[in-house]
């Protein structure tokens, strides 16, 4: 099976696309949630920790949002299966999915210019967007990134796990994988499949 050249980058796009909207969304409803940060963008490979506070410039929150193209998964089951088969004798047709990270960092609490750490209010303030942030990007896999295909019920996804990452530096977030599969169709005439 063949695959569009730019379907694993409009694929991350269309994820930072929902997870953007949906932190609009959540920061709208929850008091005191930042939305979508000011640095949100597709990225090449592993994201570098650029920029979790820096000057925002017309109002978007300080923080930093990715998307990252992980790896090609090829199946022959998707999605009950996300594993190698090329060494496989199975004659089933390979279907390809793409795993991709999503990474989203905020500010976190730093100790005061005496080194003293920071007080527990701030702790728990920076706990709680964690943890709104946590649940905002399961919603947007779960709500808006199925609206984004053609197909009946959207596309097919797995759901990897999440998890926080830091404090380090000034910054503390979450990593969300996700695997989707990718739409494929036949290799053109006079390409071996």
């Amino acid at each position: 099976m063949a695959l569009n050249p730019l379907v694993i980058h409009e694929t991350a796009e269309a994820l930072l696309a929902c997870v953007c909207a949906e932190l609009t969304l959540t920061a709208a409803r929850v008091d005191g949630q930042p939305g979508c940060p000011c640095r949100s963008c597709v990225v090449p490979g592993t994201p570098a920790w650029d920029d979790c506070g820096g000057d925002c410039s017309g109002g978007a929150p300080p923080g930093q949002l990715t998307v990252n193209f992980v790896s090609v998964i090829p199946s022959s089951n998707f999605p009950a299966e996300t594993r190698d088969v090329l060494g496989s004798k199975n004659c089933a047709p390979i279907r390809p999915a793409a795993e991709f990270l999503i990474t989203l960092l905020r500010c976190a609490p730093t100790p005061d210019e005496q080194s003293c750490p920071p007080a527990c209010e701030e702790l728990e303030t920076a706990a709680r967007v964690l943890a709104v942030d946590a649940t905002t990007v399961w919603n947007a896999l779960q709500c808006c990134f199925p609206g984004t295909s053609q197909a009946r019920r959207g596309q097919t996804f797995v759901m990897g796990q999440q998890r926080v990452v830091g404090p380090e530096g000034e910054c503390v977030g979450i990593e969300q994988r996700v695997i989707v599969a990718l739409p494929s169709c036949k290799c053109p005439e006079g390409e071996s499949p």
